[in-house]
């Protein structure tokens, strides 16, 4: 079977790019398959799926979308619509790879498509806005965003060239495309922080040398999401989330939040997992001049020139606690809770500028009275986040778990 590559924008309004790269893609030998998104009409070419059809998966007709003139309900529907049709032909195994193009509005769509494509699916978006910020569009995907320099309007001696480097791009993706190398070693998630990097990293070391393969990921908001979507996906099967502080932010207007749903994928999903306090003494904030006003007065810790932390308060605590306890007694596996009772971080230990144990005494107290001992086991040790016996303990406590579930299997 040849392979195929999806492409998708709205043909109305940029229908004779789209026709270059359709062009394109098929010199280099491979099939391409066409998704219009467009509302207005008029298209340049015929599209193999047409922007009816579209329109109709996302809930409404395109007639009904034309009459009502609501850009951003047209929006949302053809977004939903496309993303439907992209995972219908990807689960019929008739694609195998998909590129977009477009201002923000055709980035908007295209790349929501693409993000329900899963990790490692060749995905390229060229698009006027991926200079800027493009976290809305790349969420936690591997979505490659090409900057187009000039508008999309037209087909010229600049853009013939940036549009005969995405479809190339492309192309070399699909036809070079390696599979995903299934081990027998069972993938466990990790959570890391610069100031619980020596857990993390003696931990991962131990469950390296018992067989286990580990996936760290930062805890930079985007880094747990990227975690609990692969959770969701199947790929992980233990979770070793050391670092949860991504809540700090959540719940403090920090810069690094990872939303309201974290911590949910493994209780759901109810895979074993062992959980810490990694870092809840901070939440974080960019440089000096950004951190909101009303927090000027608070403990503040320039941790590099792009990055002032804050620490969090005996009240903050309380709530990270009670939130944190609340998304562990829903879990649906087996879950451990640590608590490293002389300090949550490198710089929560005596001596160090976020040292504060009624913070943390606040904290420790408030999960221990609320977590759910018919669900979750709490195991509370009398070192720091860091101490080498903290990390073993917990890589140990997370392969019995696995253990035991596997055999109950």
């Amino acid at each position: 079977m040849e392979k195929c590559i999806a492409i998708i924008g709205t043909l109305d309004t940029k229908g004779r790019e789209f026709k270059f790269i359709k062009d394109a893609i098929e010199g280099n030998g491979l099939q391409t398959l066409v998704i219009d998104t467009g509302v207005m009409g008029g298209a340049a070419f015929t599209a193999d799926i047409a922007s009816e059809e579209v329109a109709l998966a996302g809930g409404k007709s395109l007639e009904a979308l034309r009459e009502a003139r609501d850009r951003g309900m047209a929006m949302d529907v053809m977004m939903t619509g496309a993303r439907k049709v992209l995972e219908d032909l990807y689960e019929a195994g008739a694609i195998h790879g998909v590129i977009g193009m477009g201002g923000s509005a055709g980035t908007t769509i295209g790349s929501y498509a693409m993000q329900g494509m899963p990790v490692g699916f060749p995905k390229m978006m060229v698009s006027t806005v991926a200079s800027g910020d493009t976290s809305p569009y790349v969420d936690v995907k591997d979505i490659t965003m090409m900057y187009s320099v000039v508008d999309i309007s037209g087909v010229n001696s600049l853009s013939k060239v940036i549009l005969s480097n995405a479809a190339d791009g492309i192309s070399g993706m699909v036809l070079l495309a390696k599979a995903m190398e299934i081990e027998e070693k069972p993938l466990i998630g990790a959570t890391m922080f610069g100031v619980t990097t020596p857990a993390v990293t003696a931990a991962r070391e131990y469950l390296e040398s018992k067989g286990y393969e580990v996936l760290v990921f930062h805890a930079t908001g985007s880094g747990g999401r990227a975690m609990e979507s692969l959770i969701e996906a199947g790929y992980i099967k233990g979770v070793l989330d050391v670092t949860t502080t991504e809540w700090c932010d959540e719940l403090m207007g920090g810069v690094l939040s990872a939303g309201a749903h974290r911590l949910e994928a493994a209780a759901r999903k109810g895979i074993p997992q062992v959980v810490s306090t990694g870092a809840l003494d901070m939440v974080n904030f960019g440089p000096y001049q950004t951190v909101p006003e009303h927090y000027k007065s608070r403990n503040l810790y320039k941790h590099n020139a792009t990055i002032t932390l804050m620490r969090t308060t005996p009240e903050e605590n309380r709530q990270l606690g009670s939130v944190i306890a609340a998304k562990l007694n829903e879990s649906k596996g087996k879950t451990v809770l640590f608590l490293p009772l002389k300090g949550v971080s490198m710089i929560d230990v005596e001596g160090q500028p976020f040292y504060d144990p009624e913070a943390d005494r606040v904290l420790f107290e408030t999960l221990q009275a609320e977590i759910d001992p018919g669900i979750v086991t709490v195991e509370a040790m009398d070192t720091d986040i860091n101490d080498p016996a903290f990390a073993i303990a917990m890589a140990k406590r997370l392969i019995d778990l696995m253990e035991v579930q596997s055999s109950e299997n």
